[in-house]
């Protein structure tokens, strides 16, 4: 027993058993750093196919998976959207963004709604208003509104048009 003992207090006094620790360590760091990228992308892969899935739920047309409006990597933004309020049905809104997405916006009671520096209710919300919406996406779709920022309109969504249109120049869009 004695002879155990003074082996195990060799090994846990090496630099082998150090060496050991950080690899297992690092390797361990490695895999949350990936575990974490694969949930980011699962969770925005989900909303892109939920948001698909409920478009004709959501907006009152038949199932059709809509072309346009993708980001860059094919998946809509799962959680807000810049744009013009084009109907209001508490607790619900609908939201269309510069690219003509539209995006079903859910009013909850805990979501914070302001107009500069005041804050609003969710009644105070109108058809025409450009907001600035942050959120959570949900199983139908749906953006579950945390922030609601009514905003000042530009001019490419007064006109409602798309913002790479040759009507607007660079110098309204730097304004």
């Amino acid at each position: 027993m004695k002879k155990l003992h003074e082996e195990l207090e060799k090994v846990l006094k090496s630099n082998v058993l150090v060496k050991v620790l950080c690899v297992v360590g690092i390797i361990i760091v490695v895999m949350l750093i990936f575990s974490a990228g694969i949930s980011v992308g699962f969770h925005k892969a989900s909303f892109g196919k939920n948001w698909g899935e409920n478009y004709g739920r959501n907006f009152g047309m038949r199932s059709e998976f809509p072309g346009p409006g993708f980001g860059r990597d094919n998946f809509p933004n799962a959680h807000g959207t810049v744009g013009k309020i084009l109907k209001v049905e508490l607790p619900n809104i609908i939201v269309q963004d510069k690219d003509g997405i539209e995006k079903v916006i859910v009013v909850k009671d805990d979501t914070f709604i302001q107009k500069m520096r005041e804050n609003m209710t969710m009644n105070s919300l109108k058809i025409d208003d450009v907001v600035t919406v942050i959120g959570s996406p949900n199983a139908q779709g749906q953006i579950e509104a945390k922030l609601i920022r009514i905003m000042l309109a530009p001019d490419f969504l007064k006109n409602n048009l798309p913002i790479n249109s040759p009507q607007i120049s660079n110098e309204k869009l730097s304004q």
